[in-house]
């Protein structure tokens, strides 16, 4: 069954903590993501230590986006790194076994097979629908997950324009985990909502 990962807007402001402290509050969250493109390092290492901690104290993972030095100094549980922010290799090196290195890998077999051999923990595919988050390159569809899930036992993340309402078919098709943005901060209803319909779409509310 899919869990919720969520991701952090590119961009916050002083509010954010208490709005993503509600998210995590509202219902089952396996994975907070720290992605703030929008912030320069400064701003991150100021702003990131109190979402690090609303996560770790309710039993989410914290993840920084793209850094592993960061990640680590930072204390977060976990790194998701790109294609062009370094190896697998070079990023375990730094966050040790007991914590985590997730890899984007578009809508690309040999990429997670790749990412998979070297080491990863988890491999995410995207973009599976239209984003104002990032810029979407790369598109794919649903049996990509239905081929990884059927061939590996590392889990897959299925990332880009997420939403509960149309998250159903990442479900069916075998998706660990769904990474969710602005499905979850701009729902029309609040993040808290959203988190809710999320978990009833995957029965753990």
């Amino acid at each position: 069954m899919s869990e919720l990962y969520l991701i952090t807007p590119p961009r916050i402001d002083a509010h954010f903590l208490a709005r993503l402290e509600t998210a995590l509050d509202a219902g089952p969250v396996s994975a907070l993501q720290i992605r703030l493109k929008d912030h320069d390092e400064a701003d991150i290492r100021r702003l990131a230590p109190d979402l690090i901690r609303a996560a770790q104290t309710r039993g989410v993972a914290a993840i920084l986006n793209d850094s592993p030095e960061l990640a680590d100094q930072l204390g977060c549980d976990g790194v998701h790194i790109g294609q062009s922010d370094g190896r697998v290799k070079d990023a375990r090196a730094i966050m040790g076994k007991e914590r985590s290195v997730g890899v984007t890998c578009h809508a690309s077999r040999h990429l997670a097979m790749v990412a998979g051999e070297a080491g990863a923990d988890y491999v995410a595919f995207g973009a599976f629908y239209p984003t104002a988050t990032k810029a979407t390159d790369h598109v794919a569809t649903p049996d990509i997950l239905t081929w990884w899930v059927e061939l590996f036992e590392l889990p897959c993340v299925a990332i880009g324009g997420i939403t509960a309402d149309n998250a159903a078919p990442l479900i069916a098709a075998g998706a660990d985990f769904l990474a969710v943005s602005a499905g979850i901060w701009a729902h029309p209803d609040g993040p808290a909502a959203a988190v809710r319909a999320f978990a009833a779409l995957t029965g753990e509310a």
